[in-house]
């Protein structure tokens, strides 16, 4: 962040483009994820299987029903009751979830993963050289 004040830092989250956003829906992968394809984090999509770790709903597990773009993301069978009855879906940050299974039905997912996958190892491997 360019600026120490609070009010300044905000209003550039609120304000940043679309592509500047994707990178705030990312979560972590579970540990059997990470070692199976390498990377520690991925955007969250429709589909996938997370746990939520933080807050009320700690612990709770269930498929994304749909991701917006300001950070959240709401889970089948995380909701709560309005005053009338009808039933709302709680947002959780992208952030404050874990990936336990990915949706690898879209083609080009998996070969952004298999890419990910790639550049760590060449990364790693580059570290491994300069380290010695």
């Amino acid at each position: 962040m360019v600026s120490k004040l609070v009010k300044k830092q905000r209003k550039l989250l609120y304000n940043l483009p679309k592509h500047l956003k994707r990178k705030s829906l990312t979560a972590k992968l579970s540990d059997d994820l990470a070692n199976q394809y390498g990377i520690s984090r991925i955007r969250v999509r429709k589909g996938d299987t997370v746990k939520v770790m933080m807050g009320t709903n700690v612990g709770f597990e269930g498929k994304v029903n749909s991701v917006d773009l300001e950070g959240y993301v709401t889970i089948e069978g995380l909701t709560r009751k309005k005053t009338d009855g009808t039933p709302v879906f709680i947002k959780v940050s992208a952030s404050k979830v874990l990936v336990t299974k990915l949706e690898m039905g879209d083609p080009i997912r998996r070969k952004s993963v298999e890419k990910k996958a790639e550049q760590r190892k060449l990364f790693m491997r580059k570290e491994g050289q300069s380290g010695s």
